[in-house]
C-alpha cells in the first residue's frame, strides 16, 4: 500500500484526536494498538478506555482550556490521559519524570495546572513542586490508589458515562516544554489538528503500513514519541510496542520478542548502542526502518553492515516545527536533512522552507543562511509568552535559529544554531561541527565547543571533553586530532576535561551552562594563541 491508500483505507475524520482515533476503530477494533510489557490493548478497547478516562476527569470537573500536568514513564496511561483530556477539550502538560521538584514546580506552575496524575515512584517530587504553587492542583496516582490518593487506571471499569466530545480541530491540546538549551523552557502549543497531520505525514516518511510494530523507546514527554510515534502508529492503523525507558543492555533483544518493524532514536542512543557489547545483539530482530537526527557516516554504516537495518531516514524538526524536512525513503542523501517532508495526500500542502539572509531574503542554493519554516503543523504559540512568540516569526515565517544551506537537488543541509557560531578572527566557526569532529575520538565520550572572551576581541573557543572511561587523552591530542581534521583557525585554543557535560532531558547539552561557569577557562590547558600550529606553546593547567 501506498502510504495514501493507507490512510483512504480509514472512514474521514474531523482532525480531532477523537475523531481520528475512531476512524481506524471502525476498521480495526480488534487490531493491537499498544503493547506494553507483555499487555496488549486494542483500538477498541483503547477507544473504550480513553470513554471511562473522560469520565474520571470530568468528574474532577476538568474542562475546556483546563491544563492537566502528567509526569510519568512511558505507560499506556499517558496515552489514554492525553486521548481522554483532549475528548473533554482539555491540555495535556507532559513533564519529565527525572526533574526535582524546582524543574517540575517551574513548568507546572508556569502552564498553571488545575490537577497531576503521576506515577507512585514521582509522587514526592510532584507533592513538592506543588506546594510552590499558588492554588493546590488535585493529585491522581496512574495505576492503583496509594497514599490516600485515588488510583486513575484502578478507577477506570467503575466510570460513568463520559460528557458529549467537546474536543475542537484547532483547540490547544498539549504543552510541550522546550528543553531549556538556552534558559527557561518555554510551553510550546499545539492543535489537535497538527498532532493529527504530523502523524499522518509520518506515515509518508516511514512508508508505514498497517501490518508496522513501531518501538517506542524516547520519552512520551518529548515531541517525538507523542507526535511521531504514537500518532504516527495511529495514522497507519499499526501497532505501538511500549517500552518504559530505554534500555541499551536489552535494546535489540526485546526488539527481538516484540517483532517491531520501525523505530525512532536520537543521536545519543543509535551511539549508546553502537558502543555495546556485539553480545547483546540479536540478528533475529525485525527493524528495517529508523528515523533519527543526526545520523553520522559511523551511524549509517554500522547499522546497515552490522545491524542489518537497511533503511536510516534523518530529518529535521523542532517542538515548533515537527517533521517539516525528511529524506525520502528510496532517495536518501546521507548527512543531509532531505527535503521538504510531505504529506500522504499531493493535495495537503505540509511545509514550506527558505534559507534566508539575516534580513529575511531568500539566499542563493549553496549560501548559508537561516532556515525559516511556514507550515500547517506550526505551533500556536508560546504558552503566555506573546513577547517571544511574537519574537519567534517574521511575515508569518518561523525563525529556526537554526543555519543551514539548500543544495541544487532541494535537499536541506544543518550547519548549526546560530547562537553556537563562534565568531573568531573574521570567521563563523560551528560549535556543532567541533562538538562533531573531537567526538569521534575513540578516547572522547562527548565533547562541547563554546565561546570565550579573546584578549583581542570577538572569540576564543575552549572545548569541554568526556572522555571514555579508562581513556587517556591529554590537551595536545584533542589539538592534533582538531588539526588533522579541521582548518588550523577552528583548533580550540582551550580543553577541559569534565567528568559530565549539562545535558537536557534529550541529551542535548546545556551549552548556557558551560558558558555560565566562569571558572571553566581557569581549570582548562590554554594551548596558547596558535594553538592550531603543530608545537603549540601550552600555558596554564
Amino acid at each position: 500500500m501506498t502510504p495514501l491508500e493507507v490512510i483512504r483505507s480509514y472512514p474521514e475524520h474531523d482532525e480531532t484526536l477523537g475523531s481520528f482515533l475512531q476512524s481506524r476503530v471502525a476498521r480495526r477494533p480488534e487490531h493491537p494498538f499498544i503493547v506494553f510489557q507483555g499487555r496488549t490493548l486494542g483500538y477498541g478497547a483503547f477507544a473504550a478506555e480513553v470513554a471511562r478516562a473522560a469520565a474520571v476527569l470530568a468528574g474532577r470537573g476538568v474542562g475546556e482550556g483546563d491544563r492537566v500536568g502528567v509526569m510519568m514513564e512511558n505507560h499506556p496511561v499517558l496515552a489514554i490521559a492525553w486521548h481522554a483530556l483532549a475528548r473533554l477539550g482539555a491540555i495535556m502538560v507532559p513533564v519529565n519524570p527525572a526533574f526535582g521538584a524546582a524543574e517540575a514546580g517551574y513548568v507546572l506552575k508556569h502552564a498553571g495546572v488545575s490537577g497531576v496524575l503521576c506515577s507512585e515512584p514521582v509522587l514526592a517530587v510532584v507533592r513538592e513542586a506543588c506546594a510552590t504553587l499558588d492554588a493546590a492542583p488535585w493529585l491522581m496516582l496512574a495505576e492503583r490508589a496509594a497514599g490516600g490518593l485515588q488510583g486513575f487506571a484502578e478507577s477506570l471499569p467503575g466510570a460513568g458515562e463520559p460528557p458529549p466530545p467537546a474536543g475542537r480541530p484547532d483547540a490547544t491540546c498539549v504543552l510541550i516544554y522546550t528543553s531549556g538549551t538556552t534558559g527557561f523552557p518555554k510551553g510550546v502549543m499545539h492543535s489537535q489538528r497538527s498532532v493529527v497531520l504530523v502523524g499522518e505525514a509520518f506515515v509518508e516518511r516511514m512508508q508505514l503500513v498497517p501490518e508496522d510494530r513501531l518501538y517506542c523507546i524516547l520519552p512520551m514527554f518529548h515531541l517525538n514519541a507523542l507526535f511521531y510515534s504514537l500518532h504516527g502508529a495511529i495514522a497507519a492503523g499499526a501497532t505501538l510496542v511500549l517500552e518504559p525507558r530505554f534500555s541499551a543492555s536489552s535494546f535489540w533483544r526485546n526488539a527481538a520478542a516484540a517483532g517491531v518493524t520501525q523505530v525512532n532514536t536520537i543521536a545519543a542512543i543509535t551511539n549508546i548502542l553502537i558502543q555495546r557489547p556485539r553480545s547483546e545483539y540479536d540478528a533475529s530482530h525485525r527493524i528495517r526502518k529508523l528515523y533519527g537526527a543526526p545520523i553520522s557516516p559511523e551511524v549509517y554504516r554500522a547499522y546497515r553492515e552490522q545491524f542489518n537495518v537497511p533503511v536510516l531516514i534523518e530529518g529535521y524538526g523542532m517542538s515548533e516545527i515537527p517533521g517539516v524536512l525528511n529524506n525520502p525513503f528510496h532517495a536518501v542523501k546521507e548527512g543531509s536533512a532531505g527535503p521538504l517532508a510531505k504529506h500522504p495526500d499531493p493535495a495537503r500542502p505540509f511545509s514550506e522552507v527558505i534559507i534566508a539572509d539575516d534580513e529575511g531574503h531568500p539566499v542563493a542554493d549553496g549560501t548559508e543562511g537561516e532556515f525559516l519554516v511556514k507550515t500547517p503543523v506550526m505551533m500556536q504559540g508560546y504558552f503566555r509568552d506573546p513577547e517571544q512568540t511574537a519574537a519567534a516569526f517574521r511575515e508569518g515565517w518561523f525563525l529556526t535559529g537554526d543555519l543551514g544551506r539548500r543544495d541544487a537537488d532541494g535537499y536541506f543541509w544543518f550547519i548549526a544554531r546560530k547562537k553556537d557560531i563562534i565568531r573568531k578572527r573574521g570567521e563563523n566557526i560551528s560549535g556543532a561541527e567541533l562538538d562533531r569532529v573531537i567526538g569521534e575520538h575513540p578516547a572522547v565520550l562527548q565533547a562541547a565547543a563554546i565561546a570565550v572572551p579573546a584578549e583581542l576581541g570577538e572569540d576564543d573557543i575552549l572545548v569541554a571533553v568526556v572522555r571514555r572511561e579508562g581513556a587517556a587523552l591529554d590537551a595536545q591530542e584533542v589539538a592534533a586530532w582538531c588539526r588533522a581534521r579541521l582548518a588550523a583557525i577552528k583548533v580550540p585554543r582551550y580543553v577541559a576535561f569534565v567528568d559530565t557535560l549539562p545535558l537536557t532531558a534529550t541529551h542535548r547539552v546545556e551549552k548556557f551552562r558551560l558558558k555560565a561557569d566562569k571558572g571553566l577557562r581557569a581549570r582548562a590547558t590554554d594551548l596558547g594563541l596558535d594553538a592550531g600550529r603543530a608545537g603549540p606553546t601550552v600555558r596554564g593547567a
